[in-house]
């Protein structure tokens, strides 16, 4: 058979925005050095992206191939169809394994073989295909290496649940914690029983794993990588945003490629445009997550009391738990959209600090551009994140949350006033302004992500 020329690589992504911003770029990357990349998501995914006209519209990977499977819920509405989470997950493994290795067939029987399945490994099960099939596999993990740390320190039985909620944690690779300062299924596991089991299975299989990759760089979580790295073939390729925000390496590379929130672009930039430098708090708590009326009301009463210019998103399915009337009555000041072109908003020299949930790509996206945050965690990584940002990095402050778990209204004001007008607040741009330099250093040709990705593509083209 005449030798390919390229190899050729699938990316499984779980179709969530904060799992496909990262593995999407990461794609973008390698097929820029020369890899051919085919984009593989749900058909319900697909359906929702392109509309019902299918693969009429032009995708929007641009020049990324893109190859559907079925998750068992094709028809309109879903995954929203399974009677439960657990459900849905066992439902996808089921018929998600059976599709992708039908997948990965065909394409070799059209003359394009697979290599490597690059996967999210909140779907462990795509490597047991990879596997069985004879092809690579790579886990993508879209948080940070101190999570996971911490997960596969509860998976492997070395840290025992429940915690001791009066005693500080210590672990391999991490710094001193505080119960709370661990994911929301650790700290709380009854919480949320099905995404605690998501979480630990993870690891299930990890040994397999011919790479391990991590959105992050190592010279960000250098203790937790050396000590990840003993275990599993761990690179860190981060942070995965688009080029022209870090090392402008390729010029059209401006944007993810894919939102599945409309944002409301014009009005933000012009909004931003007519404010002083530093001057705006930017607030954004993700694409999922969802904040109680009480939680609202008073980052509602903080962002009045800060005095400060503002700029909010609320989505659209949120936007009833706002006070009647506030929009309008606080339009001097503030504007509130339902979603926004986040990179652009962070790169805008009016936005002086970003109050943030503390997701993995808000807090990367963030220090990579150099701004400043105040910390707001509600679930899952972000209390984790929100400890490194404050006592790690030193590139933000935390909100305190009182005894009922709300950060009120004046503890907002206080840390928001304090980053864009305070002494501490000149500290932490300073520092902040250090880790983007050491961002874009790591992507730069020759950093500590770029050689990396050079490192999987070579041994890849011999795999």
């Amino acid at each position: 058979m005449e030798k390919r020329e390229k190899a050729h690589c699938l990316v499984l992504f779980y179709p969530i925005q904060g799992h496909i911003n990262p593995m999407l770029q990461f794609s973008k990357r390698l097929q820029h050095k020369g890899l051919k990349v085919t984009l593989v998501t749900t058909r319900s995914v697909h359906k929702a992206m392109h509309g019902d006209g299918g693969g009429q519209s032009p995708s929007p990977f641009s020049s990324i191939a893109l190859e559907t499977i079925s998750d068992g819920f094709d028809g309109e509405g879903g995954s929203s169809q399974a009677e439960s989470i657990q459900a849905y997950w066992d439902r996808f493994r089921e018929i998600g394994s059976q599709t992708l290795a039908e997948l990965i067939d065909k394409l070799s029987a059209s003359g394009h073989p697979a290599d490597c399945l690059v996967y999210d490994p909140i779907l462990p099960w795509a490597l047991d295909v990879a596997k069985r099939v004879g092809i690579a596999g790579a886990a993508f993990f879209t948080v940070s290496c101190a999570v996971t740390n911490i997960y596969s320190l509860v998976h492997n039985g070395l840290l025992k649940l429940p915690l001791n909620l009066d005693s500080e944690i210590l672990l391999p690779g991490l710094p001193p914690l505080q119960p709370s300062d661990t994911p929301s299924f650790i700290y709380v596991p009854e919480s949320h029983p099905a995404f605690f089991k998501l979480a630990l299975d993870q690891f299930s299989n990890l040994d397999k794993a011919d790479w391990v990759f991590y959105s992050t760089f190592y010279e960000l979580e250098q203790e937790a990588v050396d000590w990840m790295a003993k275990f599993w073939p761990l690179r860190t390729i981060g942070p995965t945003i688009p080029s022209m925000y870090l090392n402008k390496g390729h010029e059209e590379d401006k944007e993810y490629g894919l939102s599945l929130l409309k944002p409301n672009s014009d009005a933000c930039m012009k909004w931003l445009n007519a404010k002083p430098k530093g001057s705006v708090a930017y607030v954004s708590f993700g694409s999922v997550a969802k904040l109680g009326e009480e939680k609202m009301e008073e980052l509602c009463l903080g962002l009045r009391r800060s005095k400060h210019y503002f700029l909010w998103v609320v989505r659209a399915s949120e936007s009833a738990k706002l006070p009647k009337g506030f929009a309008e009555e606080t339009s001097e000041k503030g504007l509130v959209v339902s979603w926004c072109p986040q990179l652009e908003v962070l790169a805008h020299e009016a936005v002086g600090c970003f109050v943030t949930h503390c997701g993995w790509n808000s807090t990367l996206e963030a220090l990579s551009l150099g701004v400043p945050m105040v910390a707001v965690p509600q679930w899952v990584d972000q209390s984790t994140n929100a400890k490194f940002i404050m006592d790690v990095w030193k590139i933000g402050l935390k909100a305190q949350a009182d005894e009922k778990g709300i950060v009120r209204g004046e503890e907002i004001a206080h840390c928001v006033t304090e980053i864009l007008e305070g002494e501490r607040g000149k500290e932490i741009r300073k520092n902040v302004l250090k880790w983007k330099a050491l961002a874009k250093s790591a992507v730069d040709e020759g950093g500590s992500s770029d050689k990396n990705i050079d490192e999987f593509i070579a041994k890849l083209v011999q795999y």
